[in-house]
């Protein structure tokens, strides 16, 4: 007996950063809970510290559904509240545009466990150490100190000083904690990507646009880089993100469209046997080993999307075939 639970996979929900984009990982969370797939670990980074927090301190059907009712209420003043105080600071050579009261008020109000040692599934988040740029994992405390840490995009939000610490957003060292998931033990990993927009020609506009643009080429990026790095080590599958999105990550009036379209895509993406075909298997067929093996899903019916993850590495492909 004991050598057969031995044998038992610890699994682990990874869940991604990506601003508004993370109203998709609960579409995913309702799929996954429908099927009850169900984590042994929970692992946040940035808003998908939001999310993983929030579902290891109620991981039911009534968690998903109080998780989605605050997404399909967020509105972008209460997460980017612009006021003057904020833009006079900017020339002021302030270190940050948007101060985070509103953040703070509505995790205050509805994480379902005021400390994370209290949650139901163990929970960790990623955060950065401002001084060092090191990956910094916070495995009990206040939860919404741990998760502001993690939110705490540099130049958007101040940064947040746990113990002697001072933090900023997860995602800068670690917006995927793949590594640190199977550190803690983990041997099988549903990553929870957050939704990306499809690639475009021209530059972003604005400093909200850009500075989540380069967050989510960062975090591309790492989750590609970790899938080489430690598909040898676990079972890594990674949950297709939905694909076209028009809305930009600092947008919230999209969201509630935004979760449907994920939890119909991820269900497609159930039924057709998605979570049995592992990163590892892929690799070990040669036929895998970047997240260009992680298609899409197409949003809304509108036929399949011919974009791959990240744009950046399919755009290099792209260019090498015409090499070719």
């Amino acid at each position: 007996m004991a050598s057969k639970l031995s044998r038992r996979p610890k699994t682990a929900f990874i869940f991604a950063g990506g601003g508004s984009y993370g109203a998709a990982q609960v579409g995913m969370l309702r799929a996954l809970c429908a099927r009850d797939i169900r984590p042994e670990l929970v692992m946040g980074s940035s808003v998908g510290a939001i999310n993983g927090v929030f579902y290891a301190g109620m991981p039911n059907g009534e968690g998903i559904e109080r998780l989605e009712s605050l997404w399909r209420g967020l509105r972008r003043q209460d997460v980017f509240p612009i006021a003057l105080a904020s833009l006079f600071g900017a020339l002021r050579n302030s270190d940050h545009l948007f101060e985070p009261s509103s953040l703070r008020r509505l995790l205050a109000m509805h994480l379902p466990k005021s400390r994370l040692e209290d949650s139901v599934i163990p929970v960790h988040v990623m955060a950065t150490a401002l001084l060092t740029g090191s990956p910094v994992c916070l495995s009990a405390g206040a939860a919404v100190a741990a998760v502001l840490a993690s939110c705490a995009i540099p130049a958007i939000y101040p940064p947040v000083q746990i113990d002697d610490q001072m933090l900023i957003d997860g995602g800068v060292a670690c917006s995927t904690p793949i590594g640190a998931a199977i550190e803690l033990g983990a041997t099988r990993l549903i990553v929870l990507p957050t939704s990306f927009a499809c690639p475009h020609d021209t530059p972003p506009i604005g400093v909200l646009a850009m500075a989540f643009h380069a967050m989510g080429l960062s975090v591309m990026r790492q989750l590609d880089r970790d899938i080489r790095l430690y598909a040898d080590r676990a079972e890594i599958v990674v949950v297709p993100p939905i694909c076209p999105i028009e809305a930009r990550p600092y947008d919230f009036s999209g969201v509630a469209r935004m979760i449907d379209l994920a939890a119909q895509s991820t269900e497609r993406w159930l039924e057709s046997g998605g979570l049995s075909r592992t990163e590892a298997q892929r690799i070990a067929s040669g036929r895998a080993g970047t997240l260009e093996s992680v298609k899409p899903m197409p949003a809304g019916g509108q036929g399949e999307c011919t974009a791959s993850l990240p744009s950046c590495v399919v755009r290099m492909a792209r260019r090498r075939h015409r090499a070719q």
